[in-house]
């Protein structure tokens, strides 16, 4: 799990929910064939998986600190690296993968919801639009929830202010850097 998933992570253990690593969803697809039909089944993978009795979550994280950050274009699957994407943007895939979700762990599709985790967008309006495009994919139970770094980090400095130790790497860095006066209040 890369670093950034392990703050989501914590972040949705605070939903009462159990939360686990990637896993692959097998989806069967059309290929591109003009003569004659031909299937192939390809893995597509979720970062997170958020379980309790009542909800199953399927997240993907993208945390993109080192580079221009989340561009709307992409998650939206209008050009570029749609691909990385695909889960979200592409239906059959998504339906896939929520039927596969529902199969393998036995919840009803109103029951899952699938969520965007974003260490960083791209600057100019990439944001905005990305949630905007979100709020109107329907995937599940609900629509497609997007979530920023600040949201995600908000609530694990939460979480840090509990005094019960807790073996967490994410909530060790947060506490020695609030002991060293690092962080800033919010």
């Amino acid at each position: 799990m890369e670093s950034f998933e392990q703050f989501v992570a914590l972040a949705m253990e605070t939903e009462g929910l159990v939360v686990s690593g990637a896993l692959k969803f097998p989806v069967r697809r059309l290929t591109r064939k003009q003569n004659y039909d031909e299937w192939q089944t390809h893995g597509y993978e979720v970062d997170l998986i958020g379980a309790n009795s009542d909800k199953l979550i399927l997240a993907t994280v993208k945390s993109f600190f080192g580079s221009r950050g989340v561009v709307s274009e992409h998650v939206i699957g209008e050009s570029g690296y749609t691909s990385w994407y695909a889960l979200l943007n592409q239906s059959d895939i998504r339906d896939g993968v929520l039927q596969g979700a529902c199969g393998r762990f036995g919840y009803r599709p109103d029951q899952v919801e699938m969520r965007l985790y974003v260490g960083k967008f791209a600057g100019g309006g990439h944001e905005a639009r990305v949630r905007k495009w979100a709020a109107d994919q329907q995937i599940g139970g609900r629509a497609l929830q997007v979530f920023g770094a600040s949201e995600v980090v908000a609530t694990v400095r939460e979480v840090a202010r509990n005094k019960q130790y807790r073996d967490s790497p994410v909530l060790a860095t947060i506490k020695v850097l609030d002991a060293a006066g690092a962080l800033a209040d919010s």
